[in-house]
């Protein structure tokens, strides 16, 4: 059987922790920072955590990881 593939898209935007929970970085933090607020600026550096139902979609995109 062929290996399977990882969905590049998602292994730049995703990683996993040990305990097997899924990482994702902040959004709007990227360009025209100036007109954003700094009280945003600095909520949108923080990472998260995908719930579980989002997560398990993302195991599916990383095979191996």
């Amino acid at each position: 059987m062929a290996k399977m593939k990882t969905k590049r898209s998602a292994a730049k935007r995703f990683s996993f922790t040990a305990s097997g929970k899924v990482k994702h970085g902040g959004a709007n933090h990227r360009h025209c920072l100036t007109a954003k607020a700094k009280t945003a600026k600095v909520r949108a550096r923080a990472t998260g955590y995908l719930q579980p139902g989002d997560a398990h979609l993302v195991k599916l995109m990383m095979p191996y990881a």
